[in-house]
């Protein structure tokens, strides 16, 4: 017989294997480590996107709008530096617990003279006489070998951004116009990990036969058609905002461009809009794409509609070539309130700018696409101010339908910057967003404290329940973010999330490690006091015209602490 205590053991085992499975906690990284704590604006980050490779859910691949390679500030000059980029990428090998930021060689301003040397941006651009200008999107899709796609070929992963002209002289212009869209694709990602450049093929402009001299393409949204069941296996898709003119509240487009050769070249772009111009709005901006397990490709993208904003979605059934009239699946309230320093500001005067942009995902079942519930998931930051809400809405009859808006922000959070994920079974829904912990200040003085947060759902059909929250980033004050002209705060416009049917990976704007400093402070109220914004330019292209003596700026490296401006990448890994 066996002894007592080996019994005792054997019913203890068993009462433990029978209790409920209990959920593993998230844990976090810091994906832009590659990046320094000081000076300012090296140390700045925002605007994070991610993708996970459908195949081995191991490998991610994040970009962010990354200042590196920026020159350290003159002074109280921290302009942007003249042909330096800033789309930063970051790998993960491990699920997303680990990141690396890969150093290659181009335009850099990191020793405080531009000129050839280290770079932490995407490589190729300065050598094609362009810019690497952020705004990242990046999505994965299968290889293409002998004209055909095959997951069992690789996966391929594409990095869209905007880009500007390396030379400011028209006669050396690469592209005509200010801003274009461009997409370069990597193969071999642990080579482009290791610093290897030639792991990622020359950037090529999505947008080169529809730019004019006062185009300003901007707000790029990217998508690879990943479900092998889809005719539009493999294809690439593009759509983003076409401002027409210099003028920022002048006419804007939606367009859309796609490629079926792997990203090596791409359609021309095709609008899905007709222009629009709003005295006070930015018309049609924030454009969405993703694909069902048929090859469906929706577009979305918020628009105006008798002065009210709404979400329109478009769809094309041959792959992108001809699209049907666009119709609205969603009323928006823009979150954020107008005030003297930025035109929409989320948490105080000369705060965060804001938008209520649509985040768009599918559950089509990749990689294979089979039994695909194709269920889409449309989320957004909606509300009155202080009464803000991270809106959630589905459909599963290919947006004909939607279910009523879910509030998915956990209670007491004011959401910005909500973005979504939906498994690819369509089990599991995933949602990111900056929570601000604080009312909307009318001072500069008052803490804004704000934080990243994921949050999940079951999803049965059209209907979520369940919603519980994940992770819960470090606390940060917005006050210790800064755009480049040090006016105002700046943590960008997005957070991103990956979902796959075990889990998620979330990216998302944090200031932890970033200090607010009380000189900025004064200088911000100022300006707002004067209404001199448009003195200071950059960062500030829709703020009203002054009427005052501009104050003077502080100069971050003497004037502040070390980590002032210091605004970071985290990544949340969930179950």
């Amino acid at each position: 017989m066996p002894k007592r205590g080996s019994i005792a053991l054997t019913v203890a085992l068993a009462a433990l294997f029978a209790l409920p499975a209990v959920a593993q906690a998230a844990s976090e990284a810091l994906v832009t480590n590659g990046s320094p704590t000081t000076p300012f604006s090296q140390n700045k980050q925002n605007e994070p996107s991610v993708a996970v490779n459908p195949r081995n859910h191991q490998v991610l691949v994040a970009g962010s709008n990354d200042n590196i390679d920026n020159t350290p500030c003159d002074g109280n000059d921290c302009s942007f530096t003249p042909g330096v980029g800033g789309s930063g990428v970051y790998f993960s090998f491990d699920g997303g617990t680990s990141w690396t930021q890969p150093t290659y060689q181009g335009w850099s301003g990191r020793d405080g003279t531009p000129g050839p040397g280290p770079i932490g941006t995407l490589p190729h651009y300065f050598e094609h006489g362009l810019v690497a200008d952020g705004d990242p999107g990046i999505a994965f899709g299968p290889r293409r070998e002998n004209g055909v796609f095959r997951w069992s070929n690789g996966a391929r992963v594409y990095y869209s951004n905007l880009a500007s002209n390396f030379s400011t002289e028209r006669s050396e212009s690469t592209f005509k116009g200010f801003e274009a869209i461009t997409i370069s694709h990597a193969d071999r990602l642990h080579r482009a990990a290791n610093d290897h450049a030639g792991a990622w093929s020359d950037p090529v402009i999505v947008t080169q036969r529809r730019q004019s001299q006062t185009t300003f393409s901007d707000k790029p949204s990217i998508a690879v058609d990943t479900a092998r069941s889809s005719p539009g296996f493999g294809n690439v898709y593009s759509c983003y905002s076409r401002f027409n003119s210099q003028n920022p509240i002048g006419p804007i487009k939606i367009a859309f461009s796609r490629s079926t050769d792997g990203g090596r070249t791409f359609s021309r772009p095709k609008d899905l809009s007709s222009a629009a111009s709003q005295p006070t709005q930015d018309g049609r901006q924030g454009c969405a794409v993703a694909t069902d397990s048929h090859g469906v490709v929706y577009a979305v993208w918020e628009d105006i509609v008798q002065k009210h904003s709404v979400f329109r979605m478009a769809k094309s059934f041959d792959g992108g070539r001809t699209f049907g009239k666009s119709r609205v699946v969603a009323q928006v309230t823009d979150v954020g309130t107008f005030d003297e320093v930025r035109s929409f500001s989320f948490d105080g005067i000369a705060g965060a700018r804001t938008s209520s942009f649509p985040s768009l995902s599918i559950a089509n079942g990749a990689p294979s696409g089979n039994n695909a519930p194709n269920t889409i998931a449309l989320g957004w930051s909606d509300g009155d101010l202080n009464d803000e809400h991270a809106l959630v809405q589905l459909s599963d009859n290919g947006g004909q339908t939607w279910s009523g808006p879910t509030e998915a922000e956990q209670s007491g959070d004011r959401p910005d910057f909500a973005f979504l994920g939906i498994s690819p079974n369509g089990q599991d829904l995933y949602l990111v967003y900056d929570a601000f912990l604080d009312p909307f200040r009318d001072d500069t003085t008052s803490a804004r404290r704000f934080q990243g947060v994921t949050r999940h759902a079951d999803v049965s059909g059209t209907t979520l329940s369940s919603l519980s929250t994940l992770d819960r980033g470090g606390i940060g004050d917005a006050r210790a973010s800064s755009a480049n002209a040090l006016i105002d705060e700046f943590i960008g416009d997005y957070n991103a999330v990956a979902a796959t049917n075990g889990g998620a990976v979330s990216v998302f704007n944090d200031a932890r490690n970033a200090a607010v400093c009380p000189k900025i402070n004064t200088f911000r109220q100022d300006v707002a006091t004067t209404g001199t914004a448009d003195q200071f330019g950059e960062d500030d292209r829709d703020a009203p015209p002054g009427g005052g003596t501009p104050p003077t700026a502080p100069a971050p490296g003497t004037d502040c602490g070390p980590t002032f401006g210091n605004t970071d990448i985290f990544a949340a890994v969930v179950p």
